[in-house]
């Protein structure tokens, strides 16, 4: 698999290091990334908006004031 960030590069190189990945593992990820122009951080995606409901929206609305007599 592909890297997708230099970032992402970097902390593996960082696990190589530490040992917590093996070298053939880094070379493969390396060699299928190639010479790619890679950014530098992947921005995640946006959350998708949450529908309101009809009945939410009633229960939202003020109390309309009294009038005192």
């Amino acid at each position: 698999m592909p890297f997708k960030s230099q970032a992402q590069r970097r902390k593996f190189a960082e696990l190589l290091v530490k040992g917590e990945i093996s070298k053939e593992t880094y070379e493969e990820w390396n060699r299928d990334t190639g010479r790619k122009k890679l950014p530098e951080r992947v921005k995640p995606k946006a959350k998708a908006k949450k529908k309101t409901t009809p009945r939410a929206k009633a229960k939202t609305r003020k109390p309309k004031s009294r009038t005192r007599s």
